[in-house]
């Protein structure tokens, strides 16, 4: 019997896989292609000839976790106990997994908003809990009023994304004004903000659930060094939260994968000291500027991206076909993968628009658009 019936491989692994087999660009599958930054190489290289090579504390690197609450007060002026408020993760699916398991129970409902990444719902049903979908507004951004009437005694997390993977859209205000809102009506609930994407925004900055202090005492904030750094194979991610909440994690976390990688945390531990996050918002402006103007003359209707390393794109001008279907031809005839959203929604909803991601290096891009304005 499987606890997971309705899952099989996921979409970012047929994809890459698609696309090497056939040699396409990669546009699909979320990471980037270009080389990490020499410093944190040579932090490495430093960490690997050192003595860190054997198991960590259990929740992460002693260091590593005082600048993570460092970076958190710089970035959000908030105040958090590296030693009881922060847990470093084998990545933030490890992070995310590992809360849900934590934090629910059989009988519990927890509310994710559709368009959203595929791991969440596989890890409530493991946690025997019932993830209940709610779909953004057309806009992908949250309908408030939805969310409100999904509420029950019966929810125990609300999961939440921003930046948002996959639309790129990044939340306003008033939409943590709406949420505490909710919180207050709602003493059971707890949020789980996945904000992965935190660090790169473009148009307007990135609002945490650690700067509201309305949200601080029931959240749960999962962070990604991989996606922040581009170093996505070291697997490497951060929860932070308030300390009973965190401390149930650790539970989960230890027999999970007990502690993270060493010689990659001492690297870390480093490198914070060397890198400036805020500049990442430019260097990825740049390259969804580049990108959008590149596809300029093609027949794709571009959707705003205001954050993360995603452009969706609708493709009605060109085919009716299913978008799964035209994203598997992108690739047989035009040598571009991309990924199709309707995978993003439980319920399979197909809107006729595909993710592109623009973190590869100006060649790729550059001959990926000229493939893509050919169509």
């Amino acid at each position: 019997m499987s606890k997971l019936p309705n899952t099989g491989t996921s979409i970012f692994t047929v994809m890459s896989a698609l696309a090497a087999e056939h040699g396409a660009l990669n546009l699909s599958q979320g990471f980037p292609n270009f080389p990490i930054d020499p410093r944190l190489r040579d932090a490495l290289q430093r960490a690997a000839a050192g003595d860190t090579h054997q198991y960590l504390p259990m929740p992460g690197h002693r260091g590593l976790r005082e600048k993570i609450a460092a970076l958190i007060a710089r970035s959000y002026q908030r105040m958090l106990d590296p030693d009881r408020e922060v847990l470093i993760t084998a990545g933030a699916t490890q992070g995310l997994f590992s809360a849900i398991q934590a934090l629910t129970v059989p009988g519990d409902d927890v509310v994710m908003l559709d368009p959203c990444y595929d791991s969440y719902d596989p890890s409530v049903l493991m946690a025997g809990a019932r993830p209940v979908h709610v779909p953004l507004d057309d806009q992908f951004l949250p309908d408030w009023d939805r969310i409100a009437d999904t509420l029950t005694e019966r929810t125990r997390l609300l999961v939440i994304n921003n930046p948002h993977n996959p639309s790129g859209r990044v939340w306003r205000t008033s939409d943590f004004e709406h949420l505490a809102a909710l919180l207050a009506r709602h003493p059971r609930l707890l949020l789980l903000s996945d904000e992965v994407y935190e660090f790169i925004t473009f148009d307007q900055p990135h609002r945490s659930a650690h700067q509201h202090p309305a949200l601080r005492d029931r959240s749960i904030v999962v962070s990604s060094f991989g996606k922040t750094f581009h170093i996505t194979g070291w697997k490497i991610g951060y929860v932070t939260g308030p300390a009973a909440l965190v401390a149930e994690i650790r539970k989960v976390h230890q027999f999970v994968v007990f502690c993270v990688n060493s010689v990659a945390q001492a690297a870390l531990h480093e490198y914070l000291d060397l890198v400036d996050v805020n500049a990442l918002g430019a260097f990825y402006r740049d390259k969804r500027d580049a990108f959008r103007a590149l596809l300029a003359g093609s027949r794709f209707d571009l959707l705003p991206s205001e954050g993360s390393y995603f452009q969706v794109a609708r493709y009605g001008a060109i085919s009716d076909e299913p978008d799964t279907d035209f994203c598997r031809r992108l690739i047989l005839e035009h040598g571009v993968a991309t990924i199709p959203l309707s995978v993003f929604h439980a319920d399979g909803r197909d809107d006729r628009m595909i993710r592109f991601c623009f973190a590869k290096d100006t060649d790729t891009l550059t001959r990926a658009a000229e493939r893509l304005c050919a169509i």
